[in-house]
């Protein structure tokens, strides 16, 4: 006999599909739900539906956009693209009020063990954007975990032949750390990047 009558086990079910929710979370978020007014719910239940209708990837850099095109693609100069992984990743970035050029989503990273190669993320519409947009320089912006290095070095060779600029975002000690407490790998890496005063 299972403990959840079929509406809330299925509920829970539907839960645990989103990353990092586990079997008690999922049973919190299913009892809030019943708890909540048909209205509330009805609401979260149109916003899922209104995000599986309306958004979709951008054509040209593969981020998440209402239309056709993003506004960062029709608006901002693209002479620098900025490669990440995920459409988050852009978020994090433009949280900073800093990057003032355009993105390219790769919506993934080789991933040799996941059975992910070039072919499988958006490599070959990176570079044929580098043909269309007089594009001066490209920021690698992939994570600093393998897949995220093995992607990055793999763009590099593709792209530095072309005589466009790579660079890569630098890793290092986090501001406000302390040596005493950062891992080998981050350390090495901070002495690798160093930079002179």
């Amino acid at each position: 006999m299972d403990i959840f009558i079929e509406p809330i086990g299925r509920l829970i079910n539907e839960f645990t599909k989103l990353p990092g929710v586990g079997k008690k979370s999922a049973q919190r978020y299913a009892y809030k739900i019943v708890n909540m007014s048909e209205s509330d719910a009805r609401a979260f239940a149109d916003a899922i539906i209104g995000v599986k209708r309306r958004v979709k990837y951008c054509k040209t850099c593969g981020n998440f956009t209402e239309g056709e095109e993003c506004e960062i693609c029709r608006l901002r100069d693209k002479k620098t693209i900025c490669v990440v992984e995920e459409p988050k990743d852009v978020i994090s970035i433009e949280k900073l009020h800093e990057y003032k050029g355009v993105y390219h989503v790769l919506h993934g990273v080789i991933d040799p063990l996941q059975n992910v190669g070039p072919n499988d993320i958006r490599v070959k519409e990176l570079l044929a954007r580098l043909n269309t947009d007089g594009v001066e320089e490209v920021i690698v912006a992939t994570n600093s975990d393998t897949s995220g290095e093995a992607t990055a070095m793999y763009i590099a060779r593709l792209i530095k032949p072309l005589g466009i600029k790579v660079t890569r975002l630098a890793h290092g000690i986090p501001v406000g750390s302390e040596i005493e407490y950062t891992d080998d790998v981050t350390l090495t890496r901070a002495f690798v990047e160093r930079k002179e005063l």
